[in-house]
């Protein structure tokens, strides 16, 4: 793995807040959202926490496939730098729940708001989600109109990190 690239990657997750979500109804539409997100070290884990009655959360109770993209929109254009993840989200259970918590919602630097147990369980209106990345790709970074160092492609090109 280039761990260039990955530490492009960690930097991405941990200097956004948002990511976009996407996810399937049960008919097949598309659905996306903006989630607060945080993400585990390997970026193998992103959580983020919602209303079981949300539409997609309502989606991952029949499709549990998403996609999901974070990307900096800060940055003037052409100067693109996202990271890229696919796999299978669900809510959290059990003993999963504080495991989710001791990620969620990042360091205090993130701006996030603290999260109990008893505020993603029981009665409570939102519950903690985790996708699971089965691949991950970054945009490859390079300058406007420029090749990229590893690829000596001038096209925006994503490289697979797993």
């Amino acid at each position: 793995m280039d761990e260039e690239l990955l530490a492009h990657a960690r930097d991405l997750a941990d200097s956004n807040r948002y990511l976009t979500l996407a996810t399937v109804d049960q008919d097949g539409h598309p659905w996306t959202s903006p989630v607060y997100f945080a993400a585990d070290a390997d970026l193998r884990e992103f959580y983020w926490v919602s209303s079981p009655t949300a539409q997609h959360s309502l989606n991952l109770e029949k499709r549990p496939d998403v996609s999901l993209v974070v990307f900096d929109s800060t940055v003037r254009p052409y100067h693109g730098r996202c990271l890229y993840a696919a796999g299978t989200a669900q809510p959290l259970t059990g003993t999963q729940i504080h495991q989710g918590l001791t990620i969620y919602p990042g360091p205090p630097s993130r701006g996030g708001s603290s999260v109990s147990t008893a505020d993603v369980t029981g009665t409570a209106p939102w519950r903690i989600y985790r996708a699971e990345a089965s691949a991950l790709w970054v945009l490859c970074p390079r300058a406007p109109r420029q090749p990229c160092d590893r690829h000596g492609r001038a096209d925006d090109h994503r490289q697979r990190l797993r």
